[in-house]
């Protein structure tokens, strides 16, 4: 107990220090004579706030009161409700409600906590971007100091008022609060001792009236000089709920407030959350969260009732505590004791304290939060998220808390779209020859696959595909296509793949029509069933779509397909490279003109090209049989001339690039080997010379057909 006591006496220095730094931020400015009445709210806010955090934490150690990133926010609030006051009506009251408003924010935002706790949504803040997180902590630095100024001199830091800032009196101020921030970086900065921070204080109030009695200064003349605070008469207690206040109480103004009651809401959730967390890395203890928010919550609502302020738990508080011994609750209720002493010695001790060691401590409290968040963390940040950072901070600075959240939270998602889309979403690659299946096959079988494994090309997929990763994807899969024209079976294994969303589903849909006009036919593996759902409504699934529950038995599948299309088509491509010998008179141009073509199986009936169509491939007739038809006069086809084994259709259009003047439909089951426009312009691109011995081959087939033609005339002529 006696160690629970001194601990909590230790930290109830930096609850008194603390508590007056923020009453003087707070009711500055045009609130500057209510001061008494920002003592009494800042010391009840750190009594109710110690004594049921300390009793309800799951870290009996915690010690809880107004932290500075609140009390900032506080400040800004009631510094915009006195705008919108004056700006409506300068001679109206003041106090009451900006008291109204401090307790109603107060107790809101203990009822958001609560229902934070209880349905543990206080963990989604972790999720906000940690861009958006330092901007806004960075912003919030940057108004303490801001504050901090405004306290030492009486005058806001803006460009309208920096002639005011030229005064030799007002710049001994700032050069005094500026060295005692000095003090406090060179010394309780980098040493961190449990008792330095309340040494440093006490001392630097000692060494200022010293130097005011060696300088023959009173404390009258030094409090007229504005060296030392104007002590209240007394601590006032007002309560912000009474009928008449709440009848006089500008309602009107509420939505003009509500951007910084959310941001209010915010800073006190983050701030519990993230002192929790760090009290838990120094300590070594574990926390429950969703009861720290809880009784945070139940803290700020009877705070707000008696008519305080937000605050939280606190880690440098808490942590002092800690490395004096205390280890109960017991510490926590001894600050909530001396804070409401502070009730009845406040105003005497203020009385004495030198406006440049409270206003010391600020500027090194908003100096630290900046180097924080704007030197450390360009470490621990990449460029753009750094640039984002900065960006919200100049936001929040000019604009206010909301706008710089929204756009924040639109720029850290943005960056990380951005990132994301440029993770690869392919995790490997492979084609059928490297990877197969399980199954042991014979050696003819072995055989087959070794020749045509590259009409089997797969790819393992990974992480969350969206617009930005799946359109890579598919520009991936084109170029895999145009790279292996042998390619019939494309694999997607989506085991890696932590999710789908609508615009990536669109993305597999001109996949699949790309594999449609290649007559490639997919195949999904390890498909779970949000992603097929997704896949499915956006009719990506369908019969041309094969699902298999695992890869080997897609690859088993795949090879099995391959074999029964290879195992007697030896003879075959035997067969076909006697007849592209014949006819180009070469083994190698045979096999370079078999590598371009593409292989068609088509059934009796089946229409190969029709009439009007653009003509942008021929075809090879290797076995089977196909009809020319034409239009006859009753709607119906005519069959003009019949193709059989070895013979060509359609290298007329190849040539001419017409559109094709006649429907070419299979009258058997026919063989067929199609060259397209695009690898004949590539032949003619990279092979010359086989070029020119097909150019010389049409020629040769269109001579023969138009002798055979003018043969048919004269018959007809006589």
């Amino acid at each position: 107990m006696l160690k629970d006591i001194l601990g909590g006496g230790a930290a109830s220095v930096l609850t008194v220090t603390f508590g007056l730094s923020y009453a003087l931020l707070i009711f500055a400015g045009p609130l500057a004579p209510f001061l008494s009445y920002g003592v009494a709210a800042t010391f009840i806010s750190s009594a109710i706030l110690a004594g049921v955090i300390a009793v309800g934490s799951s870290l009996p150690y915690a010690v809880a009161g107004p932290e500075s990133s609140t009390a900032a926010m506080t400040g800004i609030m009631a510094s915009s409700m006195v705008e919108h006051i004056v700006a409506a009506d300068p001679s109206a009251p003041l106090l009451a409600p900006v008291l109204v408003t401090l307790a109603l924010a107060t107790v809101l935002t203990g009822i958001a906590l609560c229902g934070f706790g209880m349905t543990r949504m206080g963990r989604a803040i972790r999720y906000v971007p940690y861009p958006v997180v330092g901007g806004f902590l960075g912003a919030t630095g940057c108004l303490i100091l801001l504050g901090a100024v405004r306290v030492i001199t009486g005058q806001r830091l803006q460009f309208a008022t920096l002639g005011q800032f030229e005064d030799t009196l007002t710049l001994s101020k700032l050069a005094a609060a500026c060295v005692m921030a000095f003090i406090l970086y060179t010394t309780w900065h980098r040493s961190r001792s449990s008792f330095g921070l309340p040494v440093i204080l006490i001392g630097g109030v000692i060494a200022a009236h010293v130097m005011f009695w060696l300088a023959g200064v009173s404390l009258a003349e030094a409090q007229a000089a504005g060296w030392t605070f104007q002590p209240p008469p007394h601590v006032t207690l007002m309560s912000p709920w009474s009928v008449d206040a709440l009848r006089r109480y500008p309602w009107r103004l509420l939505p003009d407030l509500s951007g910084n009651l959310i941001a209010v809401v915010f800073v006190t959730a983050t701030c519990t959350l993230f002192n929790t967390t760090g009290i838990e890395v120094v300590t070594h203890r574990e926390a429950n969260l969703e009861r720290e928010l809880n009784v945070t919550g139940l803290a700020n609502m009877l705070s707000g009732v008696f008519g305080g302020y937000t605050g939280c738990i606190s880690i440098s508080r808490s942590v002092l505590n800690f490395n004096s011994g205390g280890t109960g609750p017991l510490s926590g209720l001894t600050v909530a004791a001396i804070s409401l002493l502070m009730l009845v010695f406040a105003p005497s001790l203020l009385g004495y304290m030198p406006k440049f060691v409270l206003g010391g401590l600020l500027i090194y409290l908003g100096v630290d939060a900046l180097h924080k968040w704007i030197i450390q963390s360009r470490r621990r940040l990449s460029f753009t998220e750094y640039l984002s950072l900065l960006a919200i901070i100049v936001i929040i600075v000019q604009w206010g808390f909301i706008a710089g959240i929204l756009i924040g939270v639109v720029i850290g998602c943005a960056t990380f779209a951005l990132s994301a889309s440029r993770i690869d979403s392919i995790k490997f690659s492979f084609d059928g020859s490297e990877y197969r299946s399980s199954l042991d096959r014979s050696r003819e079988q072995l055989v087959v696959l070794a020749a045509h494994g590259g009409c089997i090309q797969g790819l393992n997929l990974q992480s969350y595909l969206f617009f930005g990763s799946a359109n890579r994807l598919y520009q991936h899969v084109k170029a895999l296509l145009a790279r292996h024209p042998e390619c019939r079976f494309l694999v997607f294994d989506f085991k890696l793949v932590t999710g789908v969303d609508s615009s990536a589903a669109y993305s597999f849909a001109q996949i699949k029509r790309v594999a449609h006009d290649r007559g490639i036919r997919l195949v999904l593996v390890n498909l779970d069933a949000a992603t097929e759902k997704t896949l499915r409504s956006s009719e990506f699934v369908s019969n041309e779509v094969s699902i298999m529950p695992e890869l080997d038995h897609a690859l088993e599948w795949c090879e099995n397909e391959i074999v029964a299309q290879h195992e007697g088509r030896s003879d075959e491509e035997a067969s076909l490279r006697d007849w592209f010998v014949r006819i180009l008179g070469s083994e190698e141009d045979a096999m370079e003109l078999i590598h371009r073509c593409e292989r068609l199986e088509v059934r009796a009936g089946d229409v190969i090209v029709s009439a009007g169509h653009a003509a942008d491939s021929m075809h090879f007739i290797l076995d089977g049989r196909v009809g020319v038809m034409i239009p006859a006069g009753d709607g119906g086809l005519t069959r003009v001339r019949s193709l059989g084994r070895y013979t060509t259709v359609g290298e007329m259009g190849l040539v001419t690039g017409a559109p094709r003047n006649a429907t070419i439909q299979a009258e058997v089951a026919s063989v067929l080997y199609v060259l397209s426009i695009n690898q004949f312009e590539a032949i003619k691109t990279e092979n010359p010379v086989l070029s020119q011995k097909l150019l010389t081959f049409f020629v040769m087939v269109m001579a023969e057909r138009l002798t055979f033609a003018n043969r048919l005339i004269g018959v007809l002529r006589r």
